[in-house]
């Protein structure tokens, strides 16, 4: 049974959002912003979970601190241009005020701390409906280039170093979130339109992923190893959704990175692109570790005791998506 309280705050959660995107002054997106903070925090406590009023604790702290520096710089921003053009220090405060709340590099210390107390649901929540506020009112105040061309090839460099090391799955999936913020940012630099088809890519990729997560409980690499010895139509549906992560054809995360290449291009942002492209690899790496073992070795253990239940079949078609769907992407091209 939901819970009434569970329906209530994540409508206000929706709202918030559409909110702060939709303001015609900054402090009503702040407001927005705010809504949002106060509607997910009673959202991210759970019995079950031990760690959730930790995270939630941490998550309260580090947005409260990014809304009073947004507010802080709003305000001198609005009073100096009363009376002189705006400084444009005052504009990379507020960008990096929204680059602190959306968790990307190097501010993103916040961020895998905060996913590893969360459920897989909540976690979902975190790394793509939170992202939409934050980044569209970037979109809005980009003053520095130069500043957001640091920010990305820092999260595609930090992400794809820290993401190696990791045992816990839901911080891997934070660092996978914080490399694909650059390259949505990169996106942004680009077009708002190639922001959105990225955006909505990986949301539908990532939540294959978690939905497989989340179903049979899975929360560190040997849990995820030794489950998929088990199964090999599962092993094959999660290496396919790893490779669309990672962006290599012929599968679906390809598409839009081979756009936002070839715009930033165009643009002259020639060595941001290669910049890019060359720590790819990085993640490519620890998204391959993730399965390498369990597609390499057999399990000796029994299946006769194991409790795995199969796929229902829309899940099996979603996750099948990722192969068939490049070529009816390309279709798409004329809109961006």
């Amino acid at each position: 049974m939901v819970h009434l309280y569970k329906i209530l705050f994540s409508s206000i959660l929706i709202s918030s959002s559409i909110i702060s995107i939709s303001a015609l002054s900054w402090f009503s997106a702040w407001i927005g912003l705010e809504m949002n903070l106060l509607a997910i925090i009673p959202l991210m406590k759970s019995p079950k979970n031990n760690l959730s009023a930790e995270a939630s604790i941490k998550y309260f702290i580090i947005q409260s601190m990014a809304s009073s520096i947004l507010l802080f710089s709003v305000i001198l921003f609005s009073y100096m241009s009363l009376f002189s053009h705006p400084n444009k220090i005052l504009g990379s405060i507020m960008n990096l005020a929204l680059i602190l709340k959306m968790g990307a590099a190097p501010l993103h210390f916040w961020l895998p701390e905060v996913i590893s107390g969360l459920d897989w649901g909540l976690v979902f929540t975190m790394l793509t409906w939170q992202k939409i506020s934050p980044m569209i009112l970037l979109s809005y105040c980009l003053y520095s280039s130069m500043l957001l061309s640091v920010i990305i090839i820092l999260s595609s460099l930090v992400s794809g170093i820290l993401g190696m090391n990791q045992m816990c799955l839901r911080k891997m999936m934070a660092f996978s979130s914080i490399n694909h913020m650059g390259w949505m940012m990169s996106a942004l630099l680009s077009s708002m339109n190639l922001w959105l088809y990225y955006f909505l890519i990986y949301s539908f990729t990532n939540m294959n992923m978690l939905i497989m997560f989340n179903k049979f409980h899975l929360f560190y690499m040997n849990q995820l190893n030794k489950f998929l010895s088990f199964n090999k139509h599962l092993k094959f549906l999660f290496v396919l959704n790893l490779l669309s992560l990672g962006g290599l054809p012929p599968f679906m995360g390809f598409f839009p990175k081979w756009i936002t290449v070839n715009y930033l291009i165009t643009l002259n942002y020639h060595f941001l692109s290669i910049i890019l492209v060359t720590l790819t690899l990085l993640t490519l790496f620890f998204y391959m570790r993730m399965s390498f073992s369990s597609l390499m070795l057999t399990s000796l253990e029994s299946l006769a005791n194991s409790q795995i239940s199969k796929f229902s079949m829309w899940q099996f078609f979603f996750n099948l998506m990722n192969l068939a769907s490049l070529p009816l992407c390309i279709f798409l091209v004329n809109f961006f």
